[in-house]
């Protein structure tokens, strides 16, 4: 049996802009998902999904060499088409294969949004042994940062510049991380209904992202709370602008102390807020809230 693995992410800058070439600043998780594989005599793949806390919640049978699925939904929908896709960039793979047993386990909540998808690829791709950019572009989709978050254990910028995007590790230990937390919006954002809406909008391919860049340099250079809590202000305000939509804080916290900044498509997952006032959030039914120790490698 062979046991691969991929680290979850947070996209702290460029939400949105990233999918144009902006500068991002990501954050691989302490929670990740890990694939085993066994190969089987019988030409197909037996594939199982576990949650976070070991309960099965999908199971398929992909038929080779077609990868129909015995069932119909969407995850199955999904499945196959990352098994075609593998099988389009590695054509000889299955041919030297009878089946494969696969069982894949979460390591956090689905609704979480820390990369349920972006993991499975990764993995995958490690077992097919092709490049996860090209698997993710065949199949799901993005800019690609949380593939480039899925296989390191370290802060990055990334940069997406053609084919071969651009990635530097980078330390981001801010002095006052005991003042970040991440609140659970209690809903999940889809990624790809994101993306489609940020595309719609025709204004934003004349945009360059000079300002969006700086922020996202002067944040790793942040030594207090207070220069922080300016940059991810200023970043709200240009990226609202961006995708014609308010910021999180002037919509439902316009009340709050702090600082607080969307992370990844807005609408959903984790934000980011400043301070030590968790006890505001849970007052108003944000019961998951996690420290940056808690949640970040």
């Amino acid at each position: 049996m062979c046991k691969f693995y991929s680290h979850g992410k947070l996209l702290l800058t460029a939400e949105y802009a990233v999918l144009d070439g902006a500068k991002a600043l990501a954050l691989p998780s302490k929670f990740g998902q890990s694939l085993e594989v066994k190969p089987i005599e019988s030409p197909e793949i037996r594939w199982k999904s576990f949650d976070h806390k070991g309960i099965l919640w999908f199971e398929t049978t992909l038929q080779l060499p077609s990868f129909k699925a015995n069932s119909t939904n969407e995850t199955a929908k999904r499945l196959s088409e990352c098994f075609l896709a593998i099988a389009k960039l590695q054509p000889n793979f299955f041919k030297h294969h009878n089946g494969f047993e696969m069982h894949s386990h979460l390591e956090f909540p689905q609704n979480w949004g820390l990369g349920s998808s972006s993991t499975l690829i990764n993995n995958l791709a490690q077992w097919a042994n092709i490049d996860a950019f090209a698997l993710l572009e065949n199949t799901f989709g993005g800019s690609g940062y949380d593939i480039a978050c899925a296989q390191r254990p370290h802060p990055i910028l990334y940069q997406r510049q053609n084919s071969t995007p651009l990635i530097k590790i980078v330390d981001f230990d801010p002095p006052f991380k005991d003042q970040l937390f991440f609140v659970h919006r209690n809903q999940k954002q889809n990624s790809r209904e994101a993306i489609a809406a940020y595309n719609a909008l025709k204004t934003t391919k004349a945009l360059d992202f000079i300002e969006l860049n700086a922020i996202t340099e002067a944040l790793l250079k942040a030594t207090t709370l207070e220069a922080f809590e300016s940059l991810i202000t200023q970043h709200e305000t240009l990226v609202g602008n961006l995708i014609q939509h308010p910021p999180l804080k002037t919509t439902h916290f316009t009340d709050y102390s702090g600082a607080i900044k969307s992370l990844g498509a807005w609408g959903g997952d984790f934000f980011l807020a400043t301070g030590n006032n968790h006890h505001y959030f849970k007052d108003k039914g944000y019961n998951t809230i996690l420290a940056f120790g808690e949640i970040l490698l």
